[in-house]
């Protein structure tokens, strides 16, 4: 302090007199219980009006030197064997300290004594007393080393035997790059150096408390005993040796090239996103390059994470108490805030995508404004318009338009007005030396893979940094959702059940056959019999009787029927410590009926369950299990989810997204468990072998492949040059476009579609695809490169339009309910155990294609429905016995069949009334009817009551519906 802080401390001193070292004393220790250590560390301490700094960081430039010199001052120190405590002789092995105060304590041991870090780890949680003011939580020292010659791990809370010691190692093949757990070989030291040579080192540490760690504060909701508290947690974030490697790499890389560069980092769920994009964001937003001079304008966050909104803010005020310096752009924002944000150079902004095709012709690009955009879960949705917009507002385009003015030098200046339109939108096109995009994801695909990887020499795309799945699985961040998979097969035999044989589109039939079958009650019961019984067998006595499970359906009609077969099943089976929620948007109409997810979820005293409030109800103790159709297979995050059952099929990143919803790591939760209806075990490792280590991509796209799709689409003579010029010249008319300009296009269009109407159904359906791809396409390629082609960009404006106008032909739904029934139903097991991926596969390589295939289906045929019946069946041929016939399905239709006596005391009673006293005696008279003809289907009716009385109430319920059916 004398040093750096000369005129404070004399002011200092004149207060204090000679007590003045231990006022300070006092004062930094009060501050400390107060604050905590590293927000003292951060913002130093005030006395009676003088603040004084117990540390100086290194400033972001070099133009003060006073400032580089305060940092120097820093006095860092190492102590052998310190000596903590006035109750005991116990020392730590290592203790490295900042100004006198210690921060860092290492425990270290060798193997060639027989110690490992295990030892480390179990002397600092069982011999190391929390009490004590040198282990008091951020009171002195912030983390925690157990090293020894091949592993370290670490900590930032000694709790005794509670302790929770991190890995801090780099990866089996060094920080970055593909691997598993542990540590590289060290050619020219011990396999641990990385620790005092990158990170504990002078620079290097003063980094970490600078901008790195954090305190994190949650709140937490508890219910217990009835009642509701809310818990606050504080936890001090030290980032993992994977984060800290991204930022330094990403940070160090821009410092060299300047903006302009494209990264992708391909980092497993359970690497700490959050975290790692929030530390980038701040770096970039005061990174400066060798001339001192600020690298970026703003940077621009984009994500959707409401969670990531609050971390990103919490973690950016920890380092930097600048009130502002985190914009967010939230649901109660409008996009004029976002164009407000850029416009007035705020330095962090958190927008959604969403936000930039409103305002992005209203956003003023400075001359010299550079932007980082960081994304948060990149995939496809980037190569959208609304990724288009995004550029279209942010791109510095000058450098495009010295390229464009080289290349069309010949131009006259007096070209036609709206041409100049059409340069401004070219000129979006490409990269732009004023962006940087920085894009996060789990599972990229091709197209994410080329438009922010990193081309290699022989021409293939890789992510700028890993952080695999399988490092993570193996580091005990994740768990491995493929270790206990179960699948089975369903097999069946329909038969018709009308004298009537139409004639029926094959494929829309044998579709409806399926969906008939898979929708079947008899079906819906077999499957949520399985599913409970699941639950309450292995899943509820998982983390501690807390562990809940999520069934995924194939539509939000069976996502509705699955609740209602729930809930009767558990109510039957009088399992009063089971409940179900349902998710789906919008409305269902099911027989007549409307439902809603919010008026079907009820608390337990009869509430309704708001959409907002579904996670937290899900997660209390009242609701064990969530089916879902479509909503919550992404981004929903819930620990204690254990169980997954699949009635959906899935295929590449959709099945790794929905069952990584298991992965979450929870105190006792020790493995997951999914149970398949649809997908094979080949068919699921097929979709996560891509996603285990590493995703490449085998080459560049071949941007000439757009001329051959266009010559495709001529070759329909559909649309000419002239119909092109037609629609662009009201396109990029002066001014904006307003109502009347939509009617002339509209109208421009007629003619054109009277000729696509002229061709026949086959010829339509090549024509549609070929023009979608196209536009596909070409918004992709245009992403990637300067096409500088105005007659194709044209085309892409014409064909957009004409896309929308084009009527489609909606294939015609089939019902065949009343003409078909379900004969035969078997479920199989089919495999148990762990769906095993492989290291270095020949599949984590992603192809980009050779062609534009305008993947045209074969003509679709007509065929009888028995025909259609046969094949359906022909796959299940010589499966069944007698026992795997439907005999609901007998019984109801021998019980409805002309019953106009029956259908009288339908009308004329209620529901319980009917199912309770008259319909017992009926089924009873057609069971014994039916046990007659065919004794081996319908001899468990009368051997089993309890299924006797489950096939009666089954039947009685849709007797009772459809007799009373005008």
């Amino acid at each position: 302090m004398k040093e750096t802080q000369e005129k404070e401390w004399t002011r200092y001193e004149k207060i204090y007199g000679e007590e003045a070292p231990k006022k300070l004393y006092k004062r930094l220790n009060d501050e400390i219980e107060t604050n905590g250590l590293l927000h003292v560390l951060r913002h130093g301490i005030t006395d009676r009006g003088v603040k004084l700094k117990i540390t100086s960081f290194r400033p972001e430039t070099t133009l003060n030197e006073k400032t580089i010199k305060d940092y120097q001052a820093n006095k860092l120190t190492v102590t052998r064997q310190f000596a903590y405590s006035t109750e005991n002789h116990n020392t730590l092995d290592m203790v490295l300290s900042l100004n006198g105060i210690p921060i860092v304590a290492l425990e270290l041991k060798n193997q060639f004594k027989g110690q490992s870090v295990e030892n480390g780890k179990k002397q600092f949680m069982y011999d190391r007393d929390p009490r004590e003011k040198i282990f008091q939580f951020n009171k002195r020292i912030l983390v925690y080393f157990a090293v020894d010659l091949y592993e370290v791990w670490m900590t930032t809370k000694l709790d005794g035997k509670n302790t929770v010691f991190l890995p801090f190692n780099q990866g089996s093949n060094g920080a970055g790059e593909v691997g598993g757990a542990g540590n590289p070989e060290n050619p020219d030291g011990y396999a641990t150096s990385y620790l005092w040579e990158k990170v504990l080192h002078k620079d290097s540490l003063m980094n970490i408390l600078q901008r790195f760690m954090h305190l994190e504060v949650k709140k937490e909701k508890v219910i217990k005993n009835g009642k509701e508290s809310v818990k606050t947690r504080s936890k001090l974030i030290f980032p993992r040796y994977h984060q800290l490697d991204v930022v330094r790499k990403l940070v160090e890389d821009v410092r060299q090239k300047g903006s302009g560069e494209n990264y992708l980092i391909q980092h497993s769920a359970g690497s700490g996103k959050s975290n790692s994009i929030a530390w980038l964001a701040y770096h970039l937003a005061s990174l400066h390059n060798k001339d001192n001079e600020s690298i970026f304008t703003s940077v621009i966050v984009v994500t959707d994470r409401t969670v990531l909104d609050r971390q990103l803010q919490q973690t950016i005020s920890s380092f930097d108490h600048t009130t502002g310096l985190v914009e967010t752009i939230d649901d109660k924002k409008t996009s004029k805030d976002l164009r407000d944000a850029i416009n007035n150079g705020k330095r962090i902004i958190i927008t959604t995508l969403q936000k930039f095709p409103v305002i992005y012709e209203e956003v003023e690009v400075n001359k010299g404004s550079r932007f980082a955009v960081i994304i948060d879960e990149a995939h496809s949705s980037q190569t959208g318009k609304s990724a288009k917009k995004l550029k279209a507002a942010l791109a510095d385009t000058e450098e495009a338009l010295r390229e464009y003015a080289e290349l069309e030098a010949e131009i006259e200046a007096e070209q036609l007005d709206f041409e100049d339109e059409i340069v401004q939108e070219l000129l979006t096109h490409g990269r732009h030396k004023n962006l940087s995009f920085f894009a996060f994801t789990a599972t990229p695909k091709e197209k994410t893979l080329e438009m922010f990887g990193t081309k290699q020499p022989d021409g293939t795309f890789k992510p700028f940094h890993i952080y695999s799945m399988r490092q993570a699985i193996e580091e005990g961040f994740i768990l491995d959702v493929l270790q206990n998979y179960m699948t089975y097969k369903t097999y069946y035999r329909i038969a018709k059940n009308t004298s009537e044989n139409p004639e029926l589109s094959t494929t829309q039939g044998v579709k409806a056959i399926k969906r008939y079958q898979s929708l079947h009650p008899y079906t819906l019961q077999q499957k949520t019999a399985i599913m409970v019984e699941q639950f309450r067998n292995v899943t509820r006595h998982k983390i501690g009787g807390k562990a809940k499970a999520m069934v995924v359906t194939a539509s939000r009609l069976h996502a509705v029927r699955y609740f209602h077969e729930f809930k009767k099943y558990i109510k039957k089976k009088g399992y009063d410590d089971m409940d179900v929620l349902v998710a789906f948007s919008g409305v269902v109409i099911d027989q007549n009926e409307e439902y809603r997810e919010e008026t079907l979820n009820k608390t337990k005293d009869g509430k309704r369950i708001k959409e907002s409030q579904l996670k937290e109800a899900f997660h209390s103790d009242d609701f064990n299990i969530l089916i879902v159709a479509e909503k919550y297979q992404t981004g929903f995050d819930e620990p204690l989810l254990h169980t997954m059952f699949i009635d959906k099929k899935l295929s590449g990143v959709k099945a790794v997204q929905t069952l990584s919803r298991l992965n979450r790591t929870y105190p006792g939760k020790e493995d997951t468990f999914i149970l398949d209806f649809v997908n094979e075990a080949e068919d699921i490792k097929k979709a996560f072998q891509p996603y285990y280590e590493v995703t490449e991509l085998d080459k560049e796209i071949d941007v000439n492949l757009i001329y051959d799709t266009r010559t495709k689409l001529r070759n329909f003579k559909i649309y000419n040059d002239q119909d092109i010029k037609k629609l662009t010249k009201i396109y990029f008319k002066k001014g904006k476009q307003i109502e009347k300009d939509l009617g002339k296009i509209a109208s421009h269009l007629i003619p054109i579609i009277k000729r696509y109407e002229e061709l026949d159904e086959e010829t339509q359906y090549k024509f549609r695809v070929t023009v979608r791809n196209f536009n596909k396409w070409y918004s992709y390629i245009t992403q990637l490169v300067r096409m500088f082609d105005k007659e194709l960009h044209e085309e892409y404006i014409f064909t957009s339009y004409l896309i929308k106008f084009i009527p489609k032909n909606s294939a015609e739904k089939i019902n065949i309910e009343d003409k078909v029934k379900l004969e035969y139903y078997k479920l199989e097991e089919t495999f148990k155990g762990t769906i095993i991926l492989e290291s270095s596969s020949p599949e984590n390589v992603l192809k980009n294609p050779d062609n534009v295939d305008t993947g045209i289906k074969p003509p679709d045929g007509q065929d009888s429905l028995e025909n259609i019946i046969q094949r359906v069946n022909k796959r299940f041929e010589g499966k069944f016995t007698e026992a795997d016939r439907v005999i609901v399905e007998g019984i109801y239709k021998k019980t409805v069949k002309g019953n106009e006596k029956l259908r009288r005391f339908a009308r004329n009673n209620d529901e319980e009334m009917f199912n309770k006293s008259i319909f017992p005696d009926v089924f009873e008279k057609v069971a014994q009817e039916l046990y007659m003809e065919q004794m081996n289907a319908y001899s468990k009716l009368f051997e089993d009551r309890s299924f006797y009385n489950a096939v009666m109430e089954a039947v009685a319920k849709e007797v009772y519906k459809e007799l009373r059916r005008e």
